[in-house]
């Protein structure tokens, strides 16, 4: 917020006759000492003074959303969000008739909870009109007004809510949050598969989601879009790890573990709209097959080379979670430091080696390759080439003598 760049934009904003402030995010993480990623800007400015406000100054203006009020500062490598102050002329639920203003408290009124609601301006003069410091302090998520009203407005106001109860509250959560959040519940089922899984994977992302999840659960919130869900003690297990190993908080990962087991991850995918790669990993973590056996080196080995390496490592917390192994357990640690830096070799032969055998190509070309790679792995990969195709040879001498 400090950068060149960012003082450059609020400068020209000024210097076209508008005020111009930071909002929301940045205001939020900046008080709290955390990182701050994307800078929004408010503004009396209305878009086409604020583009000329921002060409005037050099600065690259893109209409990216002028219809809500909103232009796309770019200078570098730096992008900011800045949109002109609006009040609700009419509200129909998630849509609204807005009309521009001057008015900083008729802006912050729209927005969803307090501690969003904070303006800073360049020298960092706070503006606070629903006390969103006190409760960001606090570990308060509170919404701005009427909880009812602001849920009726957009109802995945439920689980924004959630998501920053897990990345900003403590308990106990606020009452009158979760007494309307039980009322919208039933309405919850009508929003849109991608804006729900944008939220829950960002919640999923916090340093501890157990209780926010838990708390989804029984405010009937996941009833429609989590089904598969089991409410069992899997996630906080698989977090014990992540701390004890020094893993990096994984979304996809941590979904996995709320999952039940036999779920049909296709079901949940088309819900939440989820990528292909997505879907394949997640599918992949809950997969029964190849079972883990063991922690030892030989059984890691061979499982990063049926299934890669990203999902031997999900694969592994997952049972570890499962089966209540402990996060600091020295094997499970033996485990996740072959599953992260082993690199799985390639096999030694190839169709070509079975053909010069006088194979005839189809399938038994296929099968006997199959059966060396199981002989191979479970040597533990150490035949090299030679010893390969002396196996290969004698496989096909014995086949011959059936």
């Amino acid at each position: 917020m400090a950068a060149a760049q960012t003082r450059a934009v609020m400068a020209a904003l000024a210097d076209g006759g508008g005020t111009a402030r930071f909002v929301g995010g940045c205001v939020r993480n900046s008080l709290l000492g955390r990182p701050v990623d994307d800078i929004d800007i408010a503004t009396t400015l209305q878009p086409d003074a604020t583009m000329a406000a921002l060409e005037a100054a050099g600065i690259k203006a893109i209409a990216t959303g002028i219809e809500h009020g909103t232009v796309t500062a770019v200078t570098g490598k730096m992008r900011f969000e800045i949109t002109t102050l609006r009040r609700d002329a009419e509200s129909f639920g998630r849509k609204a008739r807005v009309e521009y203003t001057d008015d900083w408290e008729e802006d912050a009124a729209r927005r969803d909870f307090t501690f969003n609601a904070l303006y800073c301006d360049a020298d960092g003069a706070l503006f606070d009109p629903f006390e969103g410091r006190k409760d960001l302090k606090a570990g308060r998520v509170r919404f701005v007004g009427s909880p009812v009203a602001r849920l009726q407005e957009d109802y995945l106001r439920a689980f924004r809510y959630f998501r920053f109860l897990a990345w900003y509250g403590r308990p106990p959560p606020d009452e009158a949050a979760i007494d309307a959040i039980a009322l919208a519940a039933p309405h919850l089922n009508g929003l849109s598969g991608e804006r729900v899984q944008k939220e829950m994977l960002r919640l999923l992302e916090a340093e501890d989601p157990t209780a926010a999840a838990a708390l989804m659960h029984t405010q009937g919130v996941l009833v429609h879009w989590l089904p598969e869900s089991d409410n069992a003690t899997r996630l906080p297990a698989l977090l014990r790890i992540e701390r004890a190993n020094a893993l990096t908080p994984d979304a996809v990962r941590r979904l996995a573990a709320l999952l039940a087991d036999d779920i049909d991850v296709g079901a949940l995918a088309e819900r939440w709209k989820l990528s292909r790669a997505m879907r394949a990993r997640l599918e992949a973590a809950v997969a029964d097959e190849p079972r883990i056996v063991d922690l030892g080196g030989k059984a890691m080995r061979a499982l990063v080379y049926r299934v890669g390496n990203e999902t031997a490592t999900d694969r592994l917390v997952l049972h570890a979670a499962r089966a209540g192994i402990g996060a600091a357990h020295p094997a499970l640690a033996a485990g996740l430091a072959i599953v992260r830096d082993w690199q799985a070799p390639k096999l030694p032969l190839a169709g070509a080696d079975v053909l010069e055998l006088g194979v005839a190509a189809g399938a038994d070309v296929g099968r006997l390759l199959d059966t060396i790679e199981e002989w191979w792995i479970a040597g533990d990969f150490a035949a090299d080439r030679s010893a390969c195709l002396a196996e290969l040879k004698r496989a096909r001498v014995q086949e011959k003598g059936r």
